[in-house]
């Protein structure tokens, strides 16, 4: 049904009235466009784990289904750059991965700590070794999380705040990998998958501390990825791979579609 001229014509005064209220419109269309995004991090955020990767990026194995990727090819931003990085710790991040970060930088995300509190170790240690040797691992690497990591990622999380001072900047975290009392009957004991878990817990309430006290915005991925553990049956995340050991306990495609990309909208 056709709008008589002056029903029309109120239509759009009003439209335009709610739109200028809330600040809608051609305005919030042209912040949008405009929005500078730079992905940084570690092997979470290069997308290891979910294939497709890029072969320009070397040993970084930086994938297009990575979340950083499928939120730029959903929201168009006006500038993206993608320098996350596998096996990245705090200081690859400092001297390797801030170039493109500016005064005009809006929007950086970012996932790192995990190598830097031995991630690679514990886990090599906890397939390899006894239930006792793991755990005596774990507990060292939450050590480390509690004696030597809060300053470390106080160095990036400064660098970033330097280089790029009006950014919103959003730090993830990293899921727990094990559903306890899953369907995994060979491998890690239930203790060690517990110990692991809570190490996992443990780098994150870390880090968002560090965050939070830098004024950053803390995105927990533990929610979406519960029900998708390993041992879960519908695993968003590796488990050990003999065939590619760099992709074992990364997330999958879905993981990073389902896990990692709802989470850092929900933080925007």
């Amino acid at each position: 049904m056709r709008l008589s001229r002056s029903a029309a014509l109120s239509s759009s005064l009003l439209l335009g009235a709610v739109l200028a209220l809330t600040g809608a419109g051609a305005a919030q269309a042209a912040e949008t466009a405009a929005l500078d995004y730079v992905a940084l991090g570690d092997s979470y955020s290069s997308g290891v784990g979910s294939g497709s990767y890029d072969s320009a990026s070397g040993d970084c194995k930086r994938s297009t289904k990575a979340f950083p990727v499928l939120w730029k090819n959903a929201n168009a931003p006006s500038s993206f750059a993608f320098t996350a990085c596998s096996g990245a710790r705090t200081g690859d991040v400092t001297a390797n991965q801030l170039g493109p970060l500016s005064a005009a930088t809006d929007l950086v995300s970012i996932t790192i700590g995990g190598n830097d509190a031995g991630f690679a170790d514990v886990m090599t240690t906890c397939v390899l070794q006894s239930e006792a040797t793991c755990i005596n691992r774990v507990n060292q690497a939450k050590a480390y999380v509690d004696s030597t990591l809060p300053g470390k990622l106080d160095s990036v999380y400064n660098a970033i705040s330097s280089k790029a001072p009006s950014a919103h900047v959003v730090v993830l975290g990293y899921p727990r990998f094990y559903q306890l009392g899953g369907s995994c009957i060979a491998g890690l004991s239930e203790n060690e998958r517990s110990a692991i878990n809570n190490a996992s817990d443990y780098l994150n309430a870390a880090t968002a501390k560090r965050a939070a006290d830098h004024g950053f915005t803390f995105a927990g991925v533990v929610p979406a990825f519960t029900g998708h553990e390993i041992c879960s049956g519908s695993a968003w995340l590796h488990s050990v791979n003999w065939l590619n050991i760099g992709e074992s306990y990364h997330p999958t495609a879905a993981g990073q579609s389902g896990g990692y990309l709802p989470s850092f909208n929900g933080a925007l």
